[in-house]
C-alpha cells in the first residue's frame, strides 16, 4: 500500500523519522528547522506512542538528551538551524566518539543568503570535522526515505549520523510516497559490553576510539559508494563533469528537462565517493562543482586532483572559489545557466514587481513599549550603549527605535554588557528576551553577580519563543526566582508591564536600576500580540 502525503522537505524528514521507529525528537526552534519538531508535535502516531516532542531549553541540551536516548537502545532525533550546531557542538563532536547505540540523526537545516540568521555556515563541515557520515538528500521523497536510512546505518555502525537540508528543500513541498508502515520503536537496550566504555570520554580511552574512528573513515566512504545514494550519470559530451548536491542538483536539472549532456555526480552521502569521482576525472578535464553553501566538495577536490592553475594542468575545477559561481547566497538555476555558458531564460529571472519590505516588530507588541521606554531613559546618560541579542527584539535596532548597538549570538547581550561595563562604559545595558535568556543567558548573569558587574539586564518577556513562531519558553513563569537563584539581589530585580500607560512607571523602574551600581534585571513582560491572538481565537472556538 502506498500513501501519499505533499509535505514540505522539513516535514518529510519528520514522517520519515515517525515511521523509521522515533522515540523522541530533541530541539531548539530556529528557522529553517522549526517545523521538523512541529510536524512531529502535530503527529497522531506521536500522541499514539507517547513520543518525546517538547522543546529543550538549547541545542546543546537537546543534542545530550538524545545521547541518553541513543544509550538506552531507543532512537531519537535532534533539529536545529546551522548555527545550532555552535551551541551543541561540544556534545555532537564527542558524540561521534562515544558512537550510537539506538539510532541518533541530527537534522541541520542552514540558512544560505541569511533569510533568518547571523551567517551562511556549512553544516556539513562539522559532519567532516567530527569524522561523522552526512547524508544530504536533493528532493523532499529523499528526505523520507534518507533519513530511515540514516537510522538504520547509525544503529549497524554505531555512530551518529548528520542530515544536512537547506533552506529552500526545507520550506518546498513535494509529493512523498510512503511504502510501508511505521516501524516500531526499539526496545531498550545497552551499548554491548565491547563499546560500553567508549561512553566514558576518559583520554586512555577516548584515543583509541579516535584511532578507531580515523580507520572506519574507509568503510564510511565505500558504504557512500555503494550505497546508490551517489549516483554518476554519463553524459555524451566530456568537455566538463559536473559535481553537485542536496537542491543544487534540482537547479542543474531544471535546465536540463531532458537530461544533461555532461557527466553528473551526485552526492547525498559523504565521506565524498572519490571512487565514482574517478569516473569523471578519466575523461573531463574541467570540473564544475554546484553546491548550496560553502564551497566543502570544491575544496576537497582542489586537493584530491591536480588543478591546472596551480602549473600541472591536469584537472581545472570551477565552482564558487573561482568566481564561476557567486561565492556566497543561494543558487539558483539563472546562476547555473551563468557557469554553464547558457543565454538565461527568463522563466527563471527575479521577481522584478515584488517591492522589498524590510521587517518591522508587530504593530501592538510589548517590545515596541519597552524600547520607547528605554529610549526616553538613556537621553539622560552620555556613552549609554545597549547590547541586543537574537530574537524578534533584535528589530529595535531598525527605525524608529535605533535601540540597540550589538547583536552578535544567543545571550551575548549580556556577556558583552558586562565587558563593557568592565573597560567603563555606563550605562552598560543588556536587552535578551525571555527564551534566549534561558537558552543561554544563564551562565552569563552569573558571570555578572560574581564579577559584581555593573549593569542593568533587561529581559523583554513575551511568553513565548516569538521569533520563530510561538513555541512554548522554558522560562515562562520562572524568570524572577531563576534572576534571585543565580543571585541577583531581590530588590533590583523588578517586572514591568510595557503598555503606553504605564510609560512613566517603566520609565521610573529603568532609571532607578540603571543608577544602582551593580547587577539589576528588569523584567518587562507581555504577552507575544500574535500568540495572544491565537489563545483569544481558541478560547473563543
Amino acid at each position: 500500500m502506498v500513501d501519499k502525503h505533499l509535505l514540505l522537505g522539513d516535514e518529510a524528514l519528520a514522517l520519515g523519522a515517525l515511521h523509521a521507529g522515533l522515540s523522541g525528537v530533541y530541539a531548539y526552534p530556529g528557522t529553517p528547522s522549526t517545523e521538523i519538531t512541529e510536524y512531529i508535535q502535530r503527529h497522531p502516531l506521536a500522541k499514539e506512542r507517547g513520543i518525546h516532542c517538547d522543546w529543550c531549553t538549547n541545542e546543546k541540551t537537546a543534542m545530550e538528551a538524545a545521547l541518553g536516548v541513543s544509550f538506552a537502545g531507543k532512537r531519537a532525533l535532534v533539529c536545529m538551524k546551522h548555527v545550532g550546531m555552535n551551541v551543541c557542538a561540544d556534545a555532537f563532536v564527542n558524540s561521534a566518539v562515544t558512537g550510537a547505540n539506538g539510532g541518533l540523526v541530527i537534522a541541520a537545516c542552514d540558512d544560505p543568503s541569511q533569510h533568518s540568521s547571523q551567517n551562511e555556515q556549512d553544516s556539513r563541515f562539522y559532519a567532516d570535522f567530527a569524522m561523522m557520515p552526512c547524508f544530504e538528500p536533493s528532493n523532499q521523497q529523499e528526505a523520507y526515505d534518507m533519513v530511515q536510512e540514516a537510522f538504520d546505518y547509525s544503529e549497524a555502525n554505531h555512530i551518529p549520523v548528520l542530515m544536512r537540508l537547506t533552506t529552500r528543500m526545507a520550506h518546498s513541498r513535494a509529493v512523498v510516497r510512503q511504502a510501508h508502515q511505521p516501524a516500531p520503536e526499539n526496545e531498550l537496550h545497552f551499548p554491548p559490553k565491547d563499546r560500553e566504555r567508549f561512553w566514558v570520554t576518559l583520554p586512555g580511552i577516548s584515543r583509541a576510539r579516535v584511532k578507531e574512528l580515523a580507520e572506519e573513515q574507509a568503510k564510511f566512504r565505500q558504504d557512500s559508494e555503494l550505497s546508490g545514494d551517489n549516483m554518476y550519470k554519463d553524459g555524451p559530451d566530456h568537455s566538463r563533469g559536473i559535481v553537485t548536491c542536496g537542491i543544487a542538483y534540482n537547479y542543474l536539472m531544471e535546465n536540463f528537462p531532458e537530461g544533461c549532456q555532461y557527466p553528473v555526480l551526485k552526492v547525498t552521502r559523504y565521506p565524498f565517493p572519490t571512487r565514482l569521482l574517478k569516473k569523471m576525472t578519466g575523461s573531463c578535464k574541467t570540473i564544475l562543482v554546484i553546491e548550496e553553501g560553502q564551497p566543502l566538495i570544491e575544496e576537497k577536490l582542489r586537493g584530491l586532483l591536480y588543478d591546472e592553475n596551480e602549473g600541472n594542468g591536469f584537472v581545472k575545477v570551477k565552482g564558487r572559489l573561482d568566481g564561476t559561481l557567486p561565492r556566497t547566497g543561494e543558487l539558483n538555476p539563472d546562476h547555473v545557466r551563468n557557469a554553464l555558458g547558457l543565454e538565461p531564460l527568463d522563466a527563471f529571472g527575479e521577481a522584478k514587481m515584488t517591492v522589498p519590505r524590510p521587517p518591522a516588530l508587530c504593530q501592538g507588541c510589548g517590545h515596541r513599549d519597552f524600547y520607547t521606554a528605554l529610549n526616553a531613559v538613556l537621553k539622560k546618560y552620555d556613552g549609554a550603549k545597549v547590547f541586543g541579542d537574537i530574537g524578534c527584539y533584535t528589530l529595535g535596532y531598525m527605525s524608529p527605535f535605533n535601540a540597540i548597538h550589538s547583536c552578535v549570538e544567543m545571550g551575548a547581550s549580556l556577556t558583552m554588557a558586562i565587558g563593557a561595563a568592565n573597560s567603563g562604559v555606563w550605562p552598560s545595558v543588556g536587552v535578551i528576551g525571555d527564551s534566549t535568556f534561558t537558552h543561554s543567558g544563564m551562565t552569563g548573569l552569573l558571570d555578572a553577580v560574581n564579577s559584581k558587574a555593573d549593569i542593568t539586564l533587561c529581559i523583554s518577556d513575551n511568553l513565548t519563543t516569538g521569533m520563530t513562531g510561538g513555541q512554548d519558553s522554558a522560562g515562562t513563569g520562572k524568570l524572577e526566582r531563576i534572576c534571585a537563584a543565580i543571585g541577583v539581589e531581590e530588590d533590583h530585580i523588578r517586572t514591568i508591564v510595557p503598555l503606553p500607560k504605564n510609560y512613566p512607571e517603566m520609565e521610573k523602574v529603568i532609571e532607578e536600576e540603571i543608577n544602582y551600581h551593580g547587577v539589576s534585571v528588569v523584567i518587562c513582560r507581555r504577552e507575544c500580540i500574535q500568540t495572544a491572538k491565537r489563545h483569544l481565537a481558541a478560547k473563543n472556538r
